[in-house]
């Protein structure tokens, strides 16, 4: 198949027909309809699938030795996000597999295609998960008491979508018998279109964390309560959103409070809580650890004038990464060679590959996205583009599995 034909099948699941974005959370029915397609799609293609104890999906194609050549990406989506972050490099990886076999091409190493699981957080509030879960960089206990907005347990999640979360943890043999991991992604930001290149060889990736902070005051009656009276947690949380934008600036980082929630989040009342999670990052550590401070000492700050209480705790971070640079050659090399230009490029995005960058060799490629625009229903790919990065990914796989 075509990479328009398995973009055709896949796109419309979990698209949200009023605002046009998707809603791929974990362990939902959307989620098991995109597994089911991508367990489907490569048992067409003869290949191997089997999910892992953490609930990654792996489907390999070739012989049964170590040193195998992997490529994927994810299936899940943030709140209302676009249809190619995660999707584009799945897609790219199967049809990819189509061009190699269509050439007759018998791969010495085994291919893997992966989709891993939780990558963008948007459920249970640590992004790649999966990844982090293989690697061993996050607590199988601490993974299962992980809660949605609803409550719900990461291990229930599980349990009621047919897998055991008892066994949750690292596997060091699955990793061992991975020679190098390349993550095909849709550009996050507009550094290819001024270039006029299509695709992009990734550098590394910036240091970044989530932090959630906790402003607790007391509900009141938004009509009756004096001004002076109230204990409002809304109040030193907006001067805290303004002072992140403030502190990133000053530091040469970014700063987002994207996600919030609000109790009781009645229109009459002045809230109880406000809990907020703070996204930061920066090129280098010590910056969004001095970015972060600052933003902390501003809620503090903030919070003790509105007589509110104030916590904060960090959920996730994620140290800098340099993708290997003896792969990244090889694959410009392979690129070259197949008359293919690819820049090289820095993001301050997060990926799987970048956890799996800490165990095994590991390269990211990029398909440019034109509008720059991610995490948005805007987000956007040429269809010709997605066919040039099916293209260089063969050339990569051919050359790396051959």
């Amino acid at each position: 198949m075509t990479f328009a034909e398995l973009w055709r099948e896949l796109e419309p699941i979990g698209r949200d027909p009023q605002t046009g974005g998707y809603r791929r959370y974990s362990w939902t029915p959307a989620d098991a309809a995109c597994r089911a397609w991508f367990t489907g799609q490569a048992t067409k293609r003869g290949l191997t699938v089997e999910t892992d104890n953490n609930g990654n999906l792996w489907a390999r194609w070739g012989p049964k030795t170590a040193g195998a050549i992997a490529t994927g990406s994810h299936l899940d989506s943030v709140p209302d996000g676009g249809a190619f972050d995660g999707p584009l490099g799945v897609v790219s990886a199967l049809a990819a597999v189509d061009l190699l076999k269509e050439k007759t091409f018998s791969p010495e190493r085994p291919v893997v295609l992966a989709a891993f699981t939780e990558e963008e957080g948007a459920r249970f509030g640590v992004p790649c998960l999966g990844s982090r879960l293989l690697t061993g960089a996050v607590d199988p206990d601490v993974a299962r008491v992980l809660t949605d907005d609803a409550g719900t347990t990461l291990a229930d999640a599980m349990i009621a979508a047919g897998l055991d979360p008892g066994f949750l943890g690292p596997r060091d043999d699955l990793l061992d018998g991975i020679g190098a991991f390349v993550e095909l992604h849709v550009e996050q930001g507009r550094a290819l279109a001024p270039q006029g290149a299509a695709l992009g060889l990734a550098e590394g990736i910036w240091p970044h964390g989530r932090w959630r902070f906790d402003f607790t005051g007391r509900a009141d009656h938004a009509g009756t309560a004096r001004l002076a009276d109230r204990r409002d947690p809304m109040l030193p949380y907006a001067a805290t959103a303004l002072a992140a934008r403030q502190a990133a600036a000053d530091h040469g980082a970014v700063a987002t409070f994207g996600k919030l929630i609000v109790e009781p989040n009645g229109t009459n009342a002045v809230p109880s809580a406000v809990r907020a999670w703070l996204d930061a990052r920066a090129p280098d550590e010590a910056t969004v650890a001095d970015t972060v401070t600052a933003i902390r000492a501003a809620a503090e700050g903030l919070a003790e004038d509105h007589g509110i209480t104030l916590s904060v705790r960090q959920e996730s971070f994620t140290p800098l990464v340099r993708f290997d640079q003896a792969l990244r050659d090889r694959i410009a090399a392979a690129l070259a060679a197949a008359g293919i230009e690819a820049p090289v490029l820095p993001t301050a995005a997060g990926h799987d590959a970048g956890i799996l960058a800490t165990r095994i060799p590991t390269a990211m490629l990029f398909v440019r996205n034109p509008t720059g625009v991610s995490h948005s229903p805007a987000e956007h790919a040429d269809l010709a583009d997605c066919e040039a990065g099916v293209r260089a990914l063969a050339a990569v796989l051919e050359d790396l599995a051959g």
